[in-house]
């Protein structure tokens, strides 16, 4: 139980100091989603039950998403140079595989610390945007959870929060259910409605993770008790959430189903336009860029890759030819000297 009827418990015990540090975000989210409320009621959504606290939720995933879209490039390319290696340091690992003795160990964590050097890669890079957004989902689930007690009084008013707007928020109706409710509040077809959103939101997460290791890992790596730990974490994680989301106010799955599909749109770009080298989405990338390449140059009148290559061994050929020519021409008054 998250709560009883007149204590939230996040704000006890060792909840309480943790989500006293996140106050500044938890502050700057009630505001945001209040902004965002206010700008969908002035564009022509209702006041009040309807629509427009949800997408107020839908808005704020959209805009913190936006804002760690630079650290996402950053973590995209700490990955690629991290599955770029990933040969090399299997490499060192299966060199030291059987040598458990303290100067081996001290070797191969040497020898795989040149290769990050060596080759500008950080592995702590990846981790970055989920160290970010990890906070960010804590803290809309703590606010979503104190809605109901700021409502009835049983907590102080926080950030644009105040009583009247956490009443407004928490009578909001989304597909006839309350936004605040979680699955065991909820009755009926509501219920059925959370339960959707929960299948919805970890199959949007399992495809993700599935189809990025299935197709953006390079083909050296596709294989060991990495890869098969890798394959049972894209199934593990999906079937995890779908215990917990039953707890979840709905507003909250309303920001992990749009965040969720955010992420899965967003893997499929990279996958498709961004791939890891030595991938197979890089392999298909590459032939759809030799056809896009030829169909451009068919268009312009110009020789295809194909024939430019050949055209280009046949200079090359010729041009060795001339060069062993002259060279040839070259050496004869040599021998006609030594001749004489």
């Amino acid at each position: 139980m998250l709560h009883n009827n007149d204590t939230f418990t996040f704000d006890t015990g060792i909840y309480g100091f943790f989500y006293k540090i996140l106050y500044p975000i938890e502050w700057l989210m009630t505001y945001i989603m209040t902004y965002c409320h206010k700008f969908l009621t002035l564009i022509g959504f209702h006041k009040g039950p309807g629509v427009a606290w949800a997408l107020s939720v839908v808005m704020l995933v959209l805009i913190v998403n936006l804002c760690v879209l630079p650290l996402f490039i950053k973590q995209l390319r700490s990955m690629q140079k991290m599955q770029a290696l990933q040969p090399k340091l299997m490499k060192i690992q299966n060199k030291y595989r059987n040598k458990k003795d303290p100067a081996s160990r001290e070797a191969m964590s040497r020898e795989t610390m040149k290769v990050y050097q060596d080759n500008h890669a950080n592995p702590m890079g990846s981790c970055l945007p989920a160290l970010v957004q990890g906070p960010v989902f804590m803290t809309m689930f703590y606010v979503l959870s104190a809605v109901p007690f700021i409502a009835r009084g049983k907590r102080a008013p926080l950030g644009a929060f105040n009583r009247q707007v956490a009443r407004e928020f928490e009578e909001t109706t989304f597909f006839g259910l309350r936004i605040s409710d979680n699955f065991m509040s909820a009755q009926g077809a509501g219920r059925i409605v959370i339960v959707v959103f929960i299948v919805l939101m970890c199959l949007a997460m399992f495809y993700s993770q599935f189809h990025n290791v299935r197709r953006n890992m390079p083909r050296s790596a596709m294989q060991g008790k990495q890869y098969k730990m890798q394959q049972m974490m894209a199934f593990i994680f999906p079937v995890m959430y779908i215990f917990s989301g039953i707890y979840f106010p709905f507003a909250v799955l309303i920001y992990w189903l749009t965040n969720n599909l955010w992420n899965l749109g967003r893997t499929l770009f990279q996958v498709r336009h961004m791939p890891t080298p030595g991938s197979p989405a890089a392999e298909s990338k590459e032939e759809r860029d030799h056809r896009r390449e030829n169909a451009r140059r068919k268009r312009q009148g110009l020789p295809s890759l194909e024939e430019e290559q050949l055209m280009e061994a046949k200079r090359l050929e010729e041009e060795a030819r001339n060069n062993k020519n002259i060279s040839h021409q070259r050496s004869q008054p040599h021998r006609k000297r030594r001749g004489r």
